[in-house]
Parts: C-alpha cells; sequence; structure tokens
C-alpha cells in the first residue's frame, strides 16, 4: 500500500491529501460459527433436540454442511452475523451497495461531517487496459507511462476538486451542498452487516476464481474488499468456506 503526502499551493490553506492504493477491511464484531449451520439445519428433523448442535464438534457433521451447500438448502447458513468497518473509495461502496438482501449498512456522512482528502490513485500493479465486450472484460497490465499519467491526472483533479470544497466551506456553503464537487475516488468509511449466506452471494459476483462454477469479472477495488472479507470469515466458519469453495463458489 502507497500512502503519499504531497503539499498544496503556499496560497491554498487546505489539509493536504493522502493518496492511498490499498483498501481497509476489519471484522469488528461477529456471532458465526459452522455449528450455527448445524443446529439450525437439524431443527427440522430434530426439533429441540438440535440444541444438542450447539455443543458438538462441527468436524463431525461436515458432510451435512457439504450436503446443505450442494444441494443450496440455503437458510441454515443466514443464522449467523458478522459487521466489517470498511474504508475504501466511494465508488466502492456505489458498487457493494447494490448487495441488499442481508446486509445493513451505516456509512459516514459528507451533510454532517467535514470529508477527509484521502484519496484512491492506483497501484502499479493495477491493470489499466481493458478489452472485450460488456460482461466478458479483460485486462491488461498498462505501460509506466499510462501508470503516469493516470496518477498525475487523478492526484491534480483531487488537489483541484478537494481546494474548492475547501473554499465553499470556507464561504459558509452548507457541506451537503459543497460535497458536490467531490470525486468518487474520495475515501468513505462504513459499517456492514451481513450473514453467511448473503456474503457468499457477494463474494460469488464480486470475486474472481477458478474454482467457480459461474465466471465473474468484478472490478478490482471492490474484489479487494472481498479478498478480505473473505479470509476474515475464512477463520469463523472454515467447514462452511470449503464447503462453499468445493461446490463451486455459489451461494446456497
Amino acid at each position: 500500500m502507497i500512502e503519499r503526502n504531497l503539499p498544496l499551493s503556499d496560497e491554498t490553506p487546505t489539509p493536504e491529501p493522502t493518496f492511498r492504493d490499498d483498501v481497509t477491511v476489519e471484522l469488528v464484531r461477529s456471532s458465526a460459527q459452522d455449528a450455527d449451520v448445524l443446529f439450525a439445519a437439524r431443527v427440522s428433523t430434530a426439533g429441540e433436540q438440535s440444541l444438542e448442535e450447539l455443543q458438538k464438534d462441527p468436524e463431525r457433521s461436515k458432510g451435512l454442511i457439504n450436503f446443505l451447500m450442494r444441494d443450496r438448502h440455503g437458510t441454515p447458513f443466514e443464522h449467523n452475523s458478522m459487521t466489517f468497518f470498511i474504508s475504501a473509495p466511494i465508488f466502492v461502496f456505489r458498487e457493494f451497495h447494490r448487495h441488499r438482501a442481508g446486509w445493513s449498512y451505516n456509512e459516514e456522512s459528507g451533510r454532517y461531517r467535514e470529508l477527509q482528502p484521502v484519496f484512491y490513485v492506483p497501484s502499479a500493479e493495477r491493470k489499466l487496459v481493458q478489452q472485450g465486450r460488456p460482461g466478458k472484460y479483460e485486462f491488461f497490465q498498462g505501460t509506466p507511462e499510462q501508470h503516469k499519467a493516470v496518477t498525475e491526472a487523478m492526484e491534480d483533479s483531487y488537489r483541484q476538486s478537494y481546494d474548492r470544497y475547501q473554499e465553499m466551506l470556507a464561504a459558509g456553503v452548507a457541506r451537503e451542498v459543497a460535497r458536490a464537487v467531490l470525486p468518487v475516488g474520495l475515501f468513505s468509511s462504513m459499517y456492514a452487516t451481513c450473514n453467511a449466506r448473503s456474503l457468499m452471494h457477494f463474494l460469488s459476483l464480486r470475486t474472481k476464481d477458478e474454482r467457480a462454477k459461474v465466471p465473474s469479472f468484478p472490478q478490482r477495488e471492490i474484489e479487494m474488499v472481498a479478498e478480505k472479507m473473505e479470509r476474515q470469515w475464512a477463520e469463523l466458519m472454515p467447514l462452511t468456506h470449503e464447503a462453499f469453495n468445493t461446490h463451486g463458489r455459489v451461494a446456497p
């Protein structure tokens, strides 16, 4: 990850912008384990005796988890909860918020706080050249000259837009009006809460993986968020995560 603080013009007393090429994903709260899937599934045949699953080793019932995933019995995967803190560019959140079933969001507000000058600039590893038709795009590595052009254009635009934002605030313009000049490359932050089923659906669409039965073509920046979420979920529910991969990364 790169972070660069660049000086602004001496004539513009605005905060110095920070440029980032990474995202932040932190699991701040969870109630999620493989056993949650088992007691939820077994209530259909065991009734109150399904409570016994709370004390059993989930490894002994991994076959049931695989059966549920394979045959797409989805509701047992909903009886858990994970809350993530995410910091990413606004354009990532615009894609993220299309996932509504099983998700809850609270994002920082440009109406109520002065937005900070933290902006996204892609790293040198980010592929820049797009080819193909919609739905089947392929991306290829850009040249050093292309990366230089992208970096310079973004940083110049970010500095100018944030200068204008600060000028409007200094003139007494409301934050909710002044924010309109800021670009979607500005970083925002939110809490996102989901269950394993809704997270699997998100991952199936926002990651590119050779094990997936249905190919996906996510934008790299939201895939960066998805990859970090998946790693943290895999530690909480390793058997469910393994079954998800085994059966083609399709949400049940």
